[in-house]
C-alpha cells in the first residue's frame, strides 16, 4: 500500500497511526528522551542564537524538535521515555508529537537509504567552520535569480548573505529577532512576507510553532518554491517533497553544533523548485 500524500502534518501523523508508513507505532517506544538548552554566539558578533530541543530516541533513530523556551518544562525528558510512539503521536503537546513523528519516520525512511538524498559530511572544525559549510550547502539548494524576493522564515544571518550574494531581495521574518546582522528590519507578520515572496526558505522549527502547514499551503497555492532547512523534523519534511516542498536540507541529531567531528546532512531536491519569476 502506498502511503497517502499528506497536505498537513496532522494528515501525515494520522497515516502513520493507520500503519501506512510501515511498522506499528504502538510497538515502538521512546527509549531515551532529552531536553537540551543551548546557545551559540560567534566572536565579533552581537547575535546570540538560543535553542531549546526535545530529542527522542527510538531504536536506532532520533527524532528532534526545536521549541520556544517556555513551550515545555525540562522535566518532560524524565516523563517521556518508555512510552510508545503511538501514545506520543497523540500527545496534546505539539513538540512531543513532532519529535515522535520525526523519530518514527527516521526509522521508516533512513536518510542513508533514500535515493533522492545526497549526503554531505560537514567537516571536522570549529562551530563557525561547520556552520559555514552547512549554510553553503543550503545555499546550494537555492535557485535565486537577480531581483527575486526570497522570504526567510527563521533568520540565519549567513543565509541572508547568501540570498543577497545571488542578487535576491531578502524578506526576513522571525518571532525572536528584530534586525539582521546588517541592520535590516525583521518582520513578524509571516502572511505579509509570504504574499510578497517569489521563493520561501523556512526552518524546520515552523513545525513546532504550527506555521509549517500554512507555509506549505501558500507554496502550493502560489506555486512558489519552498526550501526547508530542518534540524526539527529532518525526517518529516522530506515526506512533503514535491507536494509543496521543493528542497530540504535534513540534519538529524546530533546536530552540527553538538559535534566537532564529521556529521552528515542530507540534501533533497524535487524535480523543479517551482519558483516564480522575479517581478
Amino acid at each position: 500500500m502506498h502511503p497517502s500524500i499528506p497536505r498537513t502534518v496532522a494528515d501525515l501523523t494520522d497515516a502513520v497511526l493507520r500503519g501506512e508508513h510501515g511498522p506499528d507505532p504502538a510497538a515502538l517506544h521512546a527509549v531515551g528522551a532529552f531536553w537540551v538548552r543551548q546557545s551559540t554566539q560567534f566572536p565579533g558578533t552581537d547575535t546570540k542564537y538560543r535553542n531549546y530541543y526535545l530529542v527522542l530516541r527510538a531504536e536506532s533513530a532520533f527524532g528532534g524538535c526545536c521549541l520556544e523556551r517556555d513551550q515545555l518544562e525540562s522535566a518532560i525528558a524524565e516523563d517521556l521515555s518508555g512510552r510508545s510512539l503511538a501514545e506520543l503521536l497523540r500527545d496534546e503537546r505539539t513538540p512531543v508529537r513532532v519529535a515522535a513523528l520525526d523519530a518514527y519516520l527516521a526509522l521508516a525512511y533512513p536518510h542513508r537509504e533514500q535515493a533522492q538524498a545526497h549526503t554531505l559530511l560537514l567537516p571536522h572544525g570549529t562551530p563557525l567552520e561547520r556552520a559555514r559549510a552547512r549554510d553553503a550547502a543550503i545555499a546550494g539548494l537555492l535557485d535565486i535569480r537577480p531581483g527575486m524576493r526570497v522570504a526567510l522564515i527563521g533568520v540565519v544571518n549567513p543565509l541572508v548573505e547568501a540570498i543577497r550574494a545571488r542578487g535576491g531581495v531578502c524578506l526576513p521574518c522571525d518571532f525572536n529577532l528584530r534586525v539582521t546582522s546588517d541592520g535590516t528590519e525583521v518582520a513578524t507578520d509571516m502572511e505579509q512576507v509570504l504574499a510578497a515572496a517569489d521563493m520561501v526558505i523556512a526552518t524546520g522549527m515552523t513545525l513546532s510553532n504550527g506555521s509549517f502547514d500554512r507555509i506549505v499551503e501558500v507554496a502550493r497555492e502560489r506555486g512558489v518554491g519552498l526550501v526547508v532547512y530542518a534540524q526539527t523534523g529532518s525526517a518529516i519534511v522530506p515526506r512533503f517533497l514535491g507536494h509543496g516542498v521543493a528542497a530540504v536540507s535534513a540534519e538529524p541529531f546530533p546536530f552540527s553544533q553538538f559535534s566537532a567531528d564529521p556529521t552528515p546532512i542530507h540534501l533533497y531536491r524535487a524535480v523543479s523548485l517551482g519558483a516564480r519569476e522575479a517581478a
